[in-house]
């Protein structure tokens, strides 16, 4: 266990400066180098599979597809009776269906009607589209400008026997469900679910099942927790909320501990009278770091109990979102073991002015749309307060504005980050 160090009990969320704050791709690059990825997994039915992480490599089988086939309806010939300057006959001699191949061989001169999807007849190896040949009874008649193999599907074309393609670490898209089940897989092995607890504490919250008395709110915190949680992929454990009262936080937390793998909580990480968060982590576990030179979500809290990690995040509505998209949700995508990767960003011209003073790096709630030349923009959605949770509701995007730069005239070219899922 070790307590709380000088500058985590004299600094405020509100200093001027950020004297001993990381910065916020050092405080993600300290925790993703220290979680460790889960190593438990479990197999299950494909189509259960979809947005959990692939718990192994896998290979094509056999080839996909597994024989030629024609990529249209029309006729299959062979790219030796294709005709020159002179249109050519050629004898229809059966059908070939998807699912119902033409079972004999097309010699010379001969042709077969083929659907698209059906299985190249032996002897053939070119389609002519359809309203490319004129049919008179069993005859077609056709004539240049084709060419040997065109409207072909070739074996193997989307995936040879034995090619890497996907490996552990992927999460399982709509469009990977596709290509598995093209495999014949029916199965496959994914990494076990983090369980995750989280709750709120405040004096000041009520669940909404309760009226609200004087100077309380209901906890919008937990529900926006939910859904990030939720839209992660974890197995997320909802806990009572937690009045500001040093021995219902204590129990709390140690119980949270006992059976997850990660605790999360917001309010109570700053330096108020009623904040005990960091200093029950220090006596329960241990702190790895409390602050980050961010805008919103300042007082944010890194550590260790037990087993379990621990992310005390901010109260306000806002910087939990920003906290726990910036710093929670890479955290646990490494815990399941999922592929890192920094969050996608990309610059775009802002059109509307936007106010701001130097010292951290600010996440603005921002919406990305196009404009009437047709180019890709971001405007403020509204108020910035860390409060306004309605502003983060309308927004679709962070925009993402260095710790050194001050105001923002409209016209500038800034750096967008789209909000997970877009």
């Amino acid at each position: 266990m070790k307590p709380p160090s000088p500058d985590m009990q004299q600094d405020t969320c509100n200093s001027p400066t950020e004297s001993g704050a990381l910065t916020v791709t050092d405080a993600r690059d300290r925790i993703l180098s220290t979680i460790q990825a889960l190593t438990q997994t479990e197999r299950i039915p494909l189509k259960e599979s979809l947005g959990r992480i692939l718990g192994e490599n896998l290979c094509a089988p056999f080839d996909v597809p597994p024989w030629d086939n024609s990529a249209m309806d029309g006729y299959a010939v062979r790219s030796q009776d294709l005709p020159g300057a002179e249109r050519r006959r050629l004898t229809v001699v059966g059908t070939a269906m998807a699912g119902l191949p033409f079972n004999g061989e097309v010699l010379a001169g001969q042709c077969v009607r083929i659907m698209t999807g059906a299985m190249i007849p032996h002897g053939c190896d070119t389609v002519i589209m359809q309203e490319q040949a004129i049919r008179e009874g069993n005859l077609i008649s056709i004539g240049e400008g084709h060419c040997g193999g065109q409207h072909v599907r070739r074996a193997g074309g989307d995936l040879a026997a034995g090619q890497s393609v996907l490996n552990a670490g992927r999460r399982i898209r709509p469009a990977d469900l596709g290509v598995l089940a093209s495999m014949g897989i029916a199965q496959l092995t994914v990494t076990r679910r983090p369980r995750i607890a989280y709750f709120s504490t405040g004096d000041e919250l009520r669940a909404l099942d309760q009226a609200l008395d004087a100077g309380a709110i209901y906890d919008s915190n937990r529900y926006a927790l939910y859904g990030m949680l939720r839209q992660t992929g974890v197995e997320a454990v909802e806990l009572d909320i937690v009045r500001d009262k040093r021995d219902a936080l204590q129990l709390a937390l140690t119980q949270a501990a006992a059976d997850a793998d990660a605790v999360i909580t917001t309010g109570g990480v700053s330096v108020g009278d009623a904040d005990f968060v960091r200093d029950v982590l220090a006596e329960l576990g241990e702190i790895h770091f409390w602050k980050v030179g961010v805008k919103p979500g300042r007082p944010f809290a890194f550590g260790r109990i037990g087993r379990a990690w621990f992310f005390g995040l901010p109260g306000n509505p806002v910087s939990t979102m920003v906290s726990y998209y910036q710093f929670v949700q890479p955290a646990l995508r490494r815990l399941m073991g999922e592929d890192a990767a920094p969050p996608l960003q990309f610059k775009v011209t802002c059109v509307t002015a936007l106010n701001k003073s130097p010292g951290r790096m600010e996440f603005q709630r921002g919406i990305l749309a196009t404009n009437a030349a047709g180019e890709t923009v971001v405007r403020s959605s509204g108020g910035q307060a860390s409060n306004i949770l309605s502003s983060m509701s309308e927004a679709n995007c962070f925009i993402v504005l260095p710790a050194e730069w001050s105001d923002v005239p409209a016209g500038t070219l800034v750096e967008v980050q789209p909000f997970p899922g877009l």
